[in-house]
């Protein structure tokens, strides 16, 4: 197994009993899965679920826009331009390493169709470009507070297995690192192309809100939970 498809360090929590289903959450820019990992109980799940929660650590590399500061970080960030901030070499290598994390639990006996990815800002932005590129059928892809890698473009190599997968995304009306307007762009280019989106705004900035889990708790409840 070469660098980019390493198995990432993380953060796992196992359902009381055995799991059937899988929730991989990233994290964003300069956090960790220990950032994200104590949502789980503010989820409100139904007793007995029987979903693995993971949490995985990103890489640690130079961040331009942070004066060149090591963080973890799925990939850099170059400029404020929100067309072209992102690396897209690293993209495709943190691509590489949630792709891996993906098959460690089909390997693992989880159906990719129970598998949900999800993520935050930096992370949510690897969710939607890793989801909707890969070639299995996920169960859902969930988006938090973030954008395309390239803003007004959805990615190459569109997968048709997740072309009807459902994508929900969530922004804060006062985010004020990643504009509201660059998620709803996100959006409209899904919904364009006939995918299955839902969009809601939080009355917040670049965060999550108890309301919001509780509303994600239940979306993860309805793909998840038997």
């Amino acid at each position: 197994m070469n660098k980019q498809t390493m198995l990432l360090d993380r953060i796992t929590i196992e359902p009381k009993t055995k799991a059937t289903s899988c929730v991989i959450w990233l994290h964003g820019l300069g956090d960790s899965g220990a950032g994200f990992a104590p949502v789980v109980p503010l989820l409100n799940l139904p007793q007995g679920h029987a979903i693995r929660f993971v949490f995985p650590h990103a890489p640690e590399q130079a961040v331009s826009i942070n004066n060149g500061f090591v963080m973890p970080a799925w990939y850099d960030i170059k400029n404020d331009d929100l067309h072209n901030r992102a690396d897209m070499d690293g993209v495709l290598q943190s691509e590489c390493l949630v792709r891996a994390l993906i098959q460690e639990q089909i390997d693992n006996g989880i159906a990719a169709s129970s598998i949900i990815l999800a993520g935050f800002s930096q992370g949510g932005v690897m969710s939607l470009y890793t989801g909707l590129r890969f070639e299995q059928k996920l169960a859902a892809i969930m988006a938090l507070s973030c954008y395309l890698p390239i803003k007004d473009q959805l990615p190459t190599q569109l997968s048709t297995a997740n072309k009807n997968t459902p994508v929900l995304q969530h922004h804060g009306k006062l985010d004020d690192v990643v504009p509201m307007s660059s998620g709803k762009m996100a959006n409209e280019l899904m919904k364009n192309k006939g995918y299955n989106t839902q969009w809601k705004t939080y009355l917040m900035a670049h965060s999550v809100l108890p309301e919001q889990l509780n509303d994600i708790g239940t979306w993860l409840t309805k793909y998840l939970v038997d």
